[in-house]
């Protein structure tokens, strides 16, 4: 599975929410500076949650985002659902041959592998809350082990610095 620069800056700046507590809220301007983001895309991620349901958004001098519920009760799978822009359900609406339309519409054999397994991924992302990804990574590798939504051989990858 691949995650999208969107799904992953928006989960990054769900995980700056979760800590704070009910009254507190981080400006547009402090999300942005701590994920390295502009503030116009932190912008276009906060307004997606927050249409979403996901976040609160609260206007004046000491407003800001939060949570719109507990960390422990928002699931990965809700997340990435609201911010992956459809890839699963228009994999067969798009295509990029020379043709308008795939050549296998009506009786494709990779069809149910590719929704399978975006089913298993699913079912997976739905086992884990944004509060069991605070943490070092370390803890939170191990605790997605004990819930059994990784398996034990699979070890996370180094893609930067």
């Amino acid at each position: 599975m691949k995650v999208s620069a969107q799904e992953e800056y928006g989960l990054r700046c769900l995980l700056q929410l979760a800590p704070l507590d009910a009254d507190e809220y981080l400006t547009l301007a402090q999300l942005a500076e701590r994920e390295g983001l502009s503030v116009a895309n932190a912008g276009k991620l906060m307004w997606i949650l927050n249409k979403a349901g996901l976040v609160k958004s609260i206007r004046g001098t000491k407003g800001g985002y939060r949570l719109a519920r507990l960390a422990a009760e928002i699931h990965l799978s809700e997340i990435i659902k609201v911010l992956d822009e459809g890839a699963i359900a228009g994999h067969c609406q798009s295509h990029t041959g020379v043709l308008d339309t795939c050549v296998h519409t009506g009786n494709c054999g990779i069809r149910p592998v590719i929704i399978g397994l975006h089913d298993i991924v699913q079912q997976a992302l739905q086992n884990i809350t944004l509060a069991q990804l605070l943490g070092t990574e370390a803890k939170v590798l191990n605790r997605l082990y004990q819930i059994h939504a990784l398996p034990r051989h699979v070890e996370p990858t180094r893609t930067r610095a």
